[in-house]
């Protein structure tokens, strides 16, 4: 008798997917995990600082230095909102390939984790010049810089466009989609 909803175990749950994600893991091989430690770098960056808020607030009859560093999250627009996507893609692509899941990309797994790198690379690059905007206090002067995090950000891409390039020479064959013919079972050109 199965138990009542309100008393299914949720640590069993728990154990299952952490015992899938450790197969996963081992399933995919050593160039696969550097593009994955890339990806997960990506996603370590986010809680990083990436920006520096610095503001002079009248207080009374004088003036006060107010500063604080913001992480991606708390100022997140379109940017760190792709740089996240990034991040949670590359490692959904490998943890699928890790348990043998058959699909194909165009271009192959390489070429797509190349492309999500040198994406994060430019989405970073174009955030130097639009860093997010400061809220109008009457009495503030406000300035926005950035901070070292956005700089590891950037580094991480390069590093994810990196290992998508040693993919890319690895030559790793995906998974025969179902129905597809192996080319040794293929009929001989003529027959």
């Amino acid at each position: 008798m199965a138990p009542p909803a309100d008393r299914i175990d949720v640590r069993g749950g728990a154990r299952g997917a952490l015992s899938r994600l450790v197969a996963a893991w081992r399933g995919l091989r050593a160039v696969q995990r550097m593009a994955a430690y890339g990806a997960l770098g990506l996603f370590v960056t986010m809680f990083l600082p990436w920006y520096s808020k610095s503001a002079f607030v009248r207080v009374g009859a004088g003036v006060e230095k107010q500063s604080a560093n913001v992480t991606a999250f708390g100022a997140f627009s379109f940017v760190e909102a792709a740089v996240l996507l990034v991040a949670v893609g590359v490692i959904v692509l490998l943890l699928a390939r890790g348990e043998g899941r058959a699909f194909h990309l165009p271009g192959g797994d390489g070429t797509v984790v190349l492309a999500a790198g040198v994406w994060v690379c430019l989405l970073v690059f174009y955030r130097q010049f639009d860093k997010p905007g400061v809220s109008e206090v009457k009495g503030t002067a406000a300035t926005v810089g950035v901070s070292w995090g956005i700089f590891v950000t950037f580094l991480c891409g390069l590093f994810l466009a990196y290992a998508g390039t040693r993919l890319r020479a690895a030559h790793l064959g995906e998974p025969p989609l179902p129905g597809d013919v192996a080319p040794s079972d293929a009929p001989a050109p003529g027959a």
